[in-house]
C-alpha cells in the first residue's frame, strides 16, 4: 500500500463522534476528508455506475436484515444480524458517496438512497427477496457474504484508491459475516432431520439467484484495473460453498437460474417485485417531506 492509498484507508478507518445515518439530519459525509478526485485514465461515469452497483447491493440487503430485528430466534442472533446490517449500511454510505462524487452530479448518499426510482437501482436480485424463515436468511447470507468477500478482497488492489480503501475496510467485516452464516448453515444442516430439511430448502430457494452474481457486465469491462470481472470469483465461491455444504451434510442445489428480461437483470435496473416493497418502506419518510430535518 503506497502513501496515497494509506491516506485514503486511514481517513476511512477513522472513528467519528456520531456514526448515525438518517435522512435530513446533516450528519458527516461518509467520505469527508478523503480525496475523491478520479485519477486520470479512469472512466468517471463507469466508476460511479460500479460504485452504485456495490452500494445498492449493501443498502437493500442491509434493509432486509434490519427487518429481522425482533424476529430472530434469540436475542444474541438479533444483535449479530443488527451488527451485520450496520456493517453493510456503512459500506453503502461510502460507496454511494463515492458514486455521487465520481459522476459529478453532486448527489449525496441520502439523495441516492431515498430519491431514486426502482429502475435506477443496480443491485443484484438476490438481495431483494424476503426470507420466510431463519434457514433461508443464513443461506442467503452465506451466498452473499462469500461472493462479496471474494470481490472486496480482489478490489483491495483497485486502481481507484478510494474504492481500494473501502474494500480493505470491508474485508474484515465480511469475513465475520461469512463465518457467522457458515456456522449456522453447518449447525442446522448437521442438526436434526427437521433443521436439515429446512436448511436444504433455504439453499434451494436462494440458488436460482446465484448465477447473476457472476455475470459479466459492460461497466466492469470499462474499468480495467479498477473493477473486478465477477466471473473470476466463481471458483473461490464454489470452493467455499462446497466445503460448507459437505460439512453440513447438505446437497448443492440443482435449480434453474432466474431468467433475465431481454438479457437484462438487476445490474441493468430490472428487478423482482420484491424491490418495490423494500423501497416503499425505505424511502417513505424522506419522500413524504423531502425538505424535512430533525
Amino acid at each position: 500500500m503506497n502513501e496515497d492509498e494509506f491516506g485514503a484507508y486511514h481517513a476511512l478507518a477513522e472513528s467519528e463522534n456520531d456514526d448515525r445515518w438518517a435522512f435530513g439530519t446533516g450528519f458527516t459525509d461518509a467520505l469527508e476528508g478523503v480525496d475523491t478526485t478520479v485519477a486520470q485514465g479512469i472512466d468517471a461515469g463507469a466508476l460511479a455506475a460500479y460504485c452504485l452497483m456495490l452500494g445498492d447491493d449493501a443498502l437493500i440487503y442491509s434493509h432486509r436484515l434490519q427487518q429481522w430485528i425482533t424476529r430472530a430466534p434469540e436475542l444474541e442472533e438479533e444483535t449479530a444480524l443488527a451488527n451485520i446490517a450496520l456493517d453493510l449500511l456503512g459500506q453503502a454510505r461510502m460507496l454511494l458517496s463515492r458514486a455521487g462524487r465520481a459522476d459529478g452530479t453532486g448527489r449525496d448518499e441520502d439523495r441516492l438512497a431515498f430519491f431514486r426510482d426502482e429502475s435506477e437501482f443496480r443491485n443484484v436480485r438476490l438481495v431483494e427477496r424476503l426470507d420466510d424463515d431463519f434457514a433461508e436468511l443464513v443461506a442467503r447470507l452465506l451466498v452473499f457474504s462469500t461472493f462479496r468477500l471474494a470481490l472486496f478482497d480482489s478490489l483491495r488492489t483497485s486502481a481507484d484508491e478510494v474504492l481500494a480503501a473501502i474494500a480493505a475496510k470491508g474485508v474484515k467485516e465480511l469475513t465475520y459475516h461469512r463465518d457467522y452464516a457458515a456456522q449456522w448453515v453447518v449447525r442446522l444442516g448437521d442438526g436434526t432431520e427437521l433443521s436439515r430439511e429446512k436448511m436444504q430448502a433455504g439453499l434451494d430457494v436462494n440458488w436460482p439467484l446465484v448465477d447473476e452474481l457472476f455475470a459479466s457486465h459492460p461497466v466492469q469491462a470499462a474499468l480495467s484495473g479498477v473493477a473486478v470481472d465477477a466471473r473470476t470469483l466463481r471458483a473461490e465461491f464454489d470452493l467455499v460453498l462446497d466445503t460448507v455444504l459437505a460439512t453440513a451434510r447438505l446437497e448443492r442445489p440443482e435449480t434453474t437460474p432466474l431468467a433475465t428480461i431481454g438479457g437484462r437483470s438487476g445490474r441493468d435496473g430490472v428487478h423482482t417485485e420484491a424491490l418495490g416493497y423494500v423501497l416503499a418502506e425505505l424511502q417513505s419518510v424522506a419522500r413524504a417531506d423531502p425538505d424535512a430535518s430533525w
